[in-house]
């Protein structure tokens, strides 16, 4: 019988780590493929309070695939103090608008847009002024994905959204 020399030891360690890496890399690759899809979500702050905001709807362009959770979170902010947004990478590099909904005490509401182009290029986060004026508060605001298409039937090209995300800012 044979002694095994050092190079046919570390030759056959070689083989089975390899082997480790190989059934590793095949396990996770299959986890990663079975895994469910997600959709962009947006973080946003304010006050010490954190919350992650998924779409109330959002349509993916590559696929088509479309979800409508229709729902609108809620973030409790003191009049003054700001809110910051986090854009995903997907929302940061997409053209965006923010259209935030301010109150006046008599109830009387009023949009004021941010857009994308007022910001430099994929900017990660904005900060929301919620009392801009002494009688302005902002009751709430929604991120959006803008796209414009071709409608097949008619020809005509049409404004829509393919991603929105709804936040509400009460009073605490």
């Amino acid at each position: 019988m044979s002694k095994l020399n050092v190079r046919t030891i570390l030759a056959l360690v070689a083989v089975g780590l390899f082997a480790v890496v190989a059934v590793t890399a095949g396990v996770v690759a299959y986890a990663v493929s079975k895994a469910p899809e997600r959709y962009p979500e947006l973080t946003v702050y304010a006050w010490g309070n954190t919350v992650t905001v998924e779409p109330y709807g959002y349509c993916e362009l590559s696929t088509g695939e479309c979800v409508n959770d229709e729902s609108t979170y809620y973030l409790p902010v003191p009049s003054g103090l700001p809110v910051q947004v986090a854009f995903p990478k997907s929302v940061a590099e997409a053209p965006w608008i923010v259209v935030q909904v301010f109150e006046r005490p008599n109830g009387e509401q009023i949009e004021r847009i941010l857009s994308f182009i007022d910001y430099p290029e994929d900017v990660p986060s904005l900060s929301l002024q919620t009392q801009p004026e002494p009688d302005l508060r902002l009751a709430g605001f929604e991120v959006r994905l803008p796209i414009v298409y071709t409608d097949p039937s008619t020809g005509e090209e049409v404004f829509d959204v393919h991603g929105l995300w709804r936040v509400g800012t009460p009073r605490p």
